[in-house]
């Protein structure tokens, strides 16, 4: 089911936007048969679960950072995570600067941007973000890349509401691709979407999507690979 699902997904992917199979809490046995339909993508967002995966599957697979990462936990990830899409503070990506610097390596970034109404949800404010980028304190981070924002929508069954964040979202890194980064090819990556509400969220200009549950079916929270 897993092989089916992963191919059924691809292929009903437009050009130019790629699947994350959120592996999270799924055994090794469920990643490999999702490898061995083809898929190189995978995301998690627990720091240990991360670790334990890379150092036992196979080492051509991308392993995305899609969760809330503690300060603390950067240097774990940093020697071999492919992205973060969860730089939600500039702490943060001062951190995460700094380990990539240890690991003699560049690591894609994306900024988590707070689109959702519940307050719950991580991310920078607009004006956050923007008063980040204005103060030129990115130049001073020589070892991460900026490649994009992400965003989680609400949690909701109003799919208007979560269009509209979605269009909000795509605005925006529109708009700080003319401001901020007309000059850099790497800022490309829309992170939005996952297994209720992807199709949406590649009609509003997704690049990433993050699908879990349509993929690997519902997680049992109670193990840990």
């Amino acid at each position: 089911m897993i092989g089916r699902q992963i191919k059924s997904i691809q292929q009903s992917l437009p050009e130019g936007v790629r699947l994350i199979a959120v592996s999270k809490f799924h055994p090794e046995s469920d990643i490999l048969e999702a490898y061995k339909a083809g898929q190189r993508l995978f995301g998690e967002n627990h720091v240990q679960e991360l670790t334990l995966k890379h150092e036992s599957l196979p080492a051509d697979i991308e392993w995305h950072f899609i969760g809330h990462l503690q300060t603390n936990k950067v240097k774990y990830i940093a020697p071999f995570v492919s992205m973060i899409h969860g730089i939600d503070s500039l702490k943060l990506l001062k951190v995460v600067d700094k380990e990539s610097a240890k690991a003699e390596r560049i690591i894609p970034c994306l900024l988590q941007m707070h689109i959702a109404q519940e307050e719950t949800k991580f991310g920078f404010s607009r004006e956050e973000c923007l008063e980040m980028l204005t103060s030129g304190i990115l130049n001073e981070l020589q070892h991460v890349q900026i490649c994009g924002l992400m965003g989680m929508a609400t949690n909701t069954d109003d799919a208007e509401q979560v269009r509209k964040e979605f269009h909000s979202l795509c605005a925006f890194f529109e708009e700080l691709k003319q401001t901020y980064f007309h000059e850099d090819s790497a800022f490309r990556e829309l992170s939005m979407g996952m297994s209720d509400d992807y199709p949406i969220a590649i009609e509003e200009g997704s690049t990433l999507i993050r699908v879990g549950t349509l993929i690997f079916g519902q997680r049992d929270y109670s193990k840990k690979a």
